[in-house]
């Protein structure tokens, strides 16, 4: 019998939120995230609309010189694990074997701390380059400063799968803990994306919202008025833990992560394959991992970015695995924006609360669902529907396709 794994700790930070419930109620009552870029922002000027998660001083997370060239990702990584080892009240070497806990914390690095870099050496050649830069922007420092400002001696990795790469942080620290290779794992992502040629790249690619006159209303997840997403920044982390190993411990358990899917559309660099074929097969693994039927699912926390091309693939794979009969979806990003790999960390954390409380978030801005969809979508306000079971949908470039699948802690 395979081991369980539950959920004990939630730490965010987000653009409408640094707990689960803080974020499930912004969405719920539908306060967006979404706004013009500050004044005097580096993307300012660059794109319409953002999310933008609070500052954070990075010497309040990592003390010392190396603070003053550290990547923001990093600083938010930092933090939200805070949240999610204190929301677990967990101590490494005193409550578990620093040894028996992992780290798998995702993202695609420090690009913004790289381009400043870059530009500080064109402008004052090698010396203008910090000793700092690669502890400060490699992909893999967000794990790593974990590992060494909590005392995680377990194994420790990072994962590139651009908007999938919380979701699979999550699901492979589930296959780590029913191997028994871990007690504990912290797992998430962190992305900073809000820098001029990050941004550029993809409104060059016509792939962000724009030309609304409110911000607010720019992130469109399934109506037909969607013209593309909404950047925005923030980090998920996660303490899970063998169910044994919490139950011991009396820890508070969240929810319990009962199986996932994981695979690869093979069809494009940035665009989904059309029918949703590869997405469909990703959330059937998932229910298959998880002992499910398809009718099992009593809300299901959909990908839908806003973008027309995904958005299309997503009710083409829902239609796939659940005919007519969709359980109740509905896209949370249209008040959060598009956090990257952060948002299948965050939505996640959103489906659990769901499970909590018994109601279901709406998808704010659907104001003209496709009919052909035949997808029953949550609209404007919340639906209270007890639930035992919830589905979260990650997709990211490059094909990759993940799906979770989450039930009340058992026993």
């Amino acid at each position: 019998m395979r081991a369980g794994v539950t959920v004990t700790g939630i730490g965010l930070v987000s653009p409408v939120g640094s707990s689960a419930a803080e974020v499930f109620d912004a969405v719920c009552e539908g306060r967006s995230g979404l706004r013009r870029p500050p004044e005097g922002h580096p993307v300012d000027g660059v794109v319409d609309v953002a999310a933008f998660s609070p500052d954070i001083d990075p010497a309040s997370v990592l003390p010392g010189p190396e603070s003053r060239v550290v990547d923001r990702s990093i600083v938010m990584a930092l933090r939200a694990a805070e949240g999610a080892l204190a929301d677990a009240g967990v101590e490494v070497g005193r409550d578990v074997d620093p040894y028996r806990v992992a780290v798998i914390v995702s993202g695609v690095g420090g690009l913004s701390t790289l381009a400043s870099q870059v530009l500080a050496r064109a402008e004052r050649g090698r010396f203008g380059v910090s000793p700092y830069l690669l502890p400060g922007t490699l992909p893999n420092m967000g794990a790593a400063r974990i590992a060494i400002r909590f005392g995680i001696r377990g194994y420790t990795s990072s994962i590139g799968t651009a908007c999938a790469s919380g979701a699979q942080s999550l699901g492979e620290a589930l296959r780590i803990l029913r191997a028994d290779e871990a007690d504990m794992v912290v797992c998430g992502s962190s992305e900073a994306p809000l820098f001029p040629a990050f941004a550029d790249a993809f409104g060059n690619a016509r792939a962000l919202a724009h030309g609304w006159s409110d911000p607010t209303a720019a992130s469109r997840p399934f109506d037909r008025r969607r013209n593309g997403l909404v950047l925005g920044e923030g980090a998920g982390v996660f303490v899970l833990e063998r169910t044994a190993h919490a139950v011991a411990r009396a820890a508070r358990r969240h929810a319990d992560l009962l199986g996932w899917g994981a695979n690869n559309d093979a069809y494009h660099p940035t665009t989904p394959r059309p029918d949703g074929s590869g997405a469909a097969h990703c959330m059937r693994g998932a229910l298959r991992d998880a002992g499910l039927h398809a009718d099992d699912i009593g809300y299901l926390n959909a990908h839908g970015t806003s973008t027309k091309a995904g958005d299309a693939a997503e009710i083409a794979a829902l239609r796939d695995v659940y005919g007519t009969a969709t359980p109740p979806v509905s896209s949370t990003k249209g008040v959060t924006g598009h956090l990257l790999g952060v948002s299948g960390v965050i939505e996640a954390a959103i489906g659990i609360e769901a499970l909590r409380r018994g109601l279901l978030p709406p998808t704010h801005n659907l104001d003209d669902p496709d009919p052909a969809d035949e997808v029953d979508h949550i609209r404007k306000q919340p639906r209270t529907v007890p639930v035992r079971t919830v589905m979260s949908n990650s997709f990211g470039f490059g094909g990759h396709n993940v799906s979770l699948v989450f039930g009340p802690a058992a026993g």
